[in-house]
Order: structure tokens, then sequence, then C-alpha cells
């Protein structure tokens, strides 16, 4: 059984292991689209239609606007570096829900929800754009579909642990079982840090290709850190980056993403041209 596990690891690691386009990281996605894409469209649609859709009609068709503009930047990238499939399977849906809660977010295969909490924050039509790119960058490099695989390989690696103590001390098995919790519960913290300044820098690329001026993504940072009045816990505890961790390395990454965003929009202009 224990080699059986094992296998399956080696199997997960390095047949399943993908790459994400532009950043070039190594990704295990065990999890198809075809599996995640359905149930999520319901969830939205559900979602939807439990929550207040937001009435201000400035900031709903800002939020659609730069939605659009950004997907059809996302669309074009995709087209003209043989992911047509993909492309074809995001079904792009961009809405402001009525909530002073300061968040957004999108599933996989392309729904994005904006609170109108976030708004202040967002300030303006390039910070909504940079809000806007790093959720659809999520989307894009398929977080969620990673992220449930992760959680698998969880699963197995704590099976794995029962299986190797099971004939160890009830103390023994105890000890085992506690530093695997951790160590994986850290490590999935980790992950989750790794995706949200993936879909920083992803989405920084894609703002600058629809037009939008990149120097506003670290500046909502900034406002964001103000509104917390710089208080938030330990980077390793936290599922994101710290507002200083995030204000940095979008500052820093702004000319590379600037060079990707010339170079994308030419490959994306010179496919439609064909």
């Amino acid at each position: 059984m224990k080699k059986t596990i094992i296998l399956i690891l080696t199997v997960f690691l390095f047949v399943e292991c993908s790459t994400v386009p532009i950043t070039g990281r190594k990704r295990v996605n065990f999890v198809s689209d075809a599996q995640v894409l359905p149930a999520a469209f319901a969830q939205y649609k559900g979602f939807l239609a439990e929550n207040k859709v937001s009435t201000n009609r400035e900031m709903t068709n800002q939020i659609k606007s730069v939605g659009k503009n950004i997907s059809a930047a996302v669309d074009r990238f995709m087209r003209a570096n043989n992911m047509t499939s993909e492309a074809n399977s995001y079904k792009w849906e961009f809405n402001l829900i009525e909530d002073k809660t300061v968040n957004a977010w999108c599933m996989p295969g392309g729904k994005v929800v904006f609170y109108t909490g976030i708004m202040p924050i967002c300030d303006n039509v390039n910070g909504v754009a940079a809000v806007m790119g790093h959720e659809v960058a999520h989307a894009f490099a398929k977080h969620g579909q990673e992220r449930m695989s992760q959680g698998q390989l969880q699963q197995i690696g704590g099976l794995a642990v029962a299986l190797g103590t099971s004939g160890k001390s009830a103390q023994t098995q105890q000890i085992w079982n506690t530093a695997f919790g951790i160590g994986s519960g850290l490590g999935m913290l980790k992950f989750s840090r790794t995706h949200e300044q993936e879909a920083d820098r992803l989405g920084l690329v894609f703002m600058l290709m629809a037009g939008y001026e990149g120097t506003e993504a670290a500046e909502v940072w900034v406002r964001m850190s103000k509104k917390s009045s710089g208080k938030s816990q330990p980077e390793i505890l936290s599922t994101h980056p710290s507002n200083a961790s995030r204000i940095q390395d979008l500052r820093s990454y702004l000319p590379t993403a600037k060079k990707y965003a010339v170079k994308f929009n030419t490959q994306g202009n010179s496919q439609t041209k064909k």
C-alpha cells in the first residue's frame, strides 16, 4: 500500500506537471476543466440569485467595461499562443454586488465578482483594472483547479503518514500526524501566497495590454495598507503576501510587465490580421 501511495504521488508530480504561461512556473494540476467549470458556472449563477446586484449604473458599467477590455487582452494572448480551445472554454462575466466587504474574486472559467466595498480602494478606473487583472489572472492560471489538486495531494499525504505509522504507538502516530498537519498547512499557505503573487504579476501584464496605467497596481495596495492601518498577521501564517511585499513586488516587476505587454500585444495584433 505504501508503494502504491508513493507511485500515485510520483505520477501526479511528474506526469501531471504543466507550466503557467508567461510566468513559467511549474504547477501540478490533474483536475480537468470539464470537472470544474460546469459546477463553477452553476455556483456563480446561484450566488447572483442570492445576493443583491448593485443598481449603481456608473460603477457597474465601469466594472463590466474594464472586465471586457482585460478579458479581451487575455483572449488575444491565448489565441496567439496556441491556446484556442482554452480561450473558448472561458465564459467571462463581470458583476458588482452591493456589499461593504472589501473584496473581489473570480471563479474558474472567468466568472468575476466585485463588492461595492472595494471600489473606494480601487479609487479610479486604473485601480479597477489592477484588481480586475489580478482576478482574471487567477482564472487564466487555473489557480482554483490547482488548489483542488493540492488539496487532494494533501489528503493522500495524510493517508501515507497514517499507513507509515500504523504499527507505531498512539503517541508516535499523534506526533507524526501533528507534524504533517502543521507542515502541510504551512505548505498550503505558501502555495496560496505564490498564487497571489503570480496573479499580481499576470494581472499587471494584462491591464497594461488592455491600455491601463500599470503604476496604479501598487497604489491599490498602498490604499489597502492605509485602510488596515498597516496591521496584518505574519506573512508565513497568511494566504496572501503582506501589503508591503505586494507594493514592492509590483513596482519592481512593472518594467518587465511593460515589455511583456508590448510583446504580447504585437503577437495578438499579428494573429488578428492573419
